[in-house]
């Protein structure tokens, strides 16, 4: 395999400095850039580019859901926010405020939104009137503020992209119903778009989101053993309607409170993707997100015929939806290879005078570097079938790295000899259900909970922390 040194080496190695090498790949490879706006980050075109195609597919399942896209204010007043205590509470510390405007000092003190349920809540009691007004299945695209003291790239900002999904139903049973929809279809599209195994659970009480009365997440585990949290989605029974007063004249011709739900992701899913499939030599895309799907390498591109056949199999591909880059300049074969290797791009197409006069090409995989040479007549079908190798490749591998690295335990000392011993990673114990163990968990061993998985094991019939008959298995971790 070509390298360019130089590039390689501008790559903290993995094994040596995780932290590094993840903000090596965000900046090398140009997904980011930082700025004089502490805790923020440009997120560059190639990076934007990965966000859009996110986009663009969760959008797709939102709209085939029956989901509209809406557009809030950034601003919330104080005065509007204070309305649900509980969720005011949970989001104190992170909120940043607008005290003036202009010269003038503000009244009413406006919030930079760090999420819209208030805003959305506000606008159901103004559009609700009756069941046959039900129910509101609404999404907006946008930015929001929190006040984070410890930041990185996509996995922490004080400002980044997400989606907001907020929907409000006749019935409790529709509303729980939509919650776990949406949970499934960001499990779906993680584990089929992006390549990611995740578990589904519901969070612990201590852990839930202010103002819910149940968060369900999804949780994936990095190649260091961390987890993090992909997806959320939130169920809010009326206590929301309650609080902002959102009534409807039901089907008995008596007033009710509608139940309201919210799920989001964010950006930082770019994060999990660059943690779970990454490698020493930069990103590895999978191919439903990557910005450029193949790109073609001419060899000795001087020649008579070369550029020619290359700008043909070009034309190929593109007309094939294939999203594919010819790099026709004159930087050489080997700083080109490195250079998209470090950008992750799952397919290369390296064409030269000899391939040409035997009617082929070689394609070369990204994340296993397998080459493999094929007619030119059939680059599109060829093309296609890597582009799903890749795919399926990076699953399988990121999955065997989840099952290495989870460990079910009956006490708390087995988690600590299993942490030592194999390093980090996901831990199935069991749980008696009182949040008193919950933090003594974390205390003895610096796992705490990430979700109580929908699909329970036995691993013992006692509480790992006080022996106490067991409730639940929980998953537990170290987490972003």
């Amino acid at each position: 395999m070509a390298k360019n040194k130089k590039m390689v080496d501008a790559i903290t190695s993995m094994d040596e400095d995780f932290a590094k090498w993840y903000t090596d790949i965000c900046t090398k490879a140009e997904l980011i850039a930082y700025t004089s706006v502490k805790g923020c980050m440009v997120i560059r075109p190639y990076g934007y580019a990965i966000w859009e195609h996110i986009q663009r597919l969760l959008d797709t399942r939102f709209k085939e859901l029956g989901h509209e896209n809406v557009c809030m204010p950034m601003f919330i007043p104080e005065s509007l926010l204070q309305k649900e205590k509980d969720h005011v509470e949970g989001f104190a510390p992170e909120v940043a405020w607008v005290t003036h405007g202009g010269s003038e000092k503000l009244e009413d003190r406006l919030c930079v939104r760090p999420t819209s349920e208030t805003l959305f809540c506000e606008h159901y009691a103004n559009i609700v009137q009756s069941y046959r007004d039900l129910p509101k299945l609404y999404n907006q695209w946008v930015s929001v503020v929190r006040w984070e003291k410890t930041t990185r790239p996509f996995l922490r900002s004080r400002e980044f992209l997400w989606q907001e999904g907020h929907t409000i139903h006749e019935t409790a049973e529709e509303a729980i119903e939509e919650t776990e929809r949406m949970l499934n279809c960001y499990a779906d599209f993680c584990e089929k778009e992006l390549a990611m195994p995740v578990v589904k659970g519901r969070k612990t009480d201590s852990d839930k989101f202010a103002g819910a009365e149940a968060t369900y997440a999804i949780e994936a585990l990095m190649h260091d053993g961390k987890a993090l949290q992909a997806g959320t989605s939130h169920y809010f029974g009326d206590g929301f309607a309650k609080a902002f007063n959102i009534q409807f004249t039901g089907r008995d011709n008596k007033l009710a409170f509608p139940h309201q739900t919210s799920w989001g992701v964010t950006t930082r899913l770019i994060g999990a993707i660059i943690m779970t499939h990454g490698d020493d030599n930069g990103l590895v895309l999978p191919p439903a997100v990557a910005p450029i799907q193949a790109v073609i390498v001419p060899i000795q591109q001087f020649k008579e015929g070369v550029l020619d056949k290359a700008r043909e199999l070009y034309e190929q591909l593109k007309a094939a939806g294939i999203r594919v880059k010819l790099d026709d300049t004159d930087q050489s074969p080997g700083w080109k290879f490195a250079e998209y290797e470090m950008k992750g791009v799952p397919v290369r197409i390296e064409l030269g005078p000899k391939d040409i006069e035997n009617d082929q090409c070689v394609i070369v995989t990204r994340h296993d570097r397998e080459k493999a040479f094929v007619a030119l007549g059939d680059l599109v079908n060829a093309v296609n079938e890597k582009l799903e190798a890749v795919r399926d490749g990076i699953f399988k591998k990121a999955l065997e790295n989840r099952e290495n690295k989870t460990y079910s335990c009956k006490t708390t000392d087995e988690i600590i000899k299993a942490l030592e011993e194999k390093g980090d990673g996901f831990v199935k114990a069991m749980w008696c259900g009182e949040e008193e163990c919950e933090d003594k968990v974390k205390e003895l061993t610096g796992v705490g909970s990430r979700c109580i998985p929908f699909e329970q094991e036995n691993i013992s019939d006692v509480c790992v922390c006080c022996g106490k008959p067991a409730k639940k298995m929980v998953l537990w971790g170290k987490a972003y």
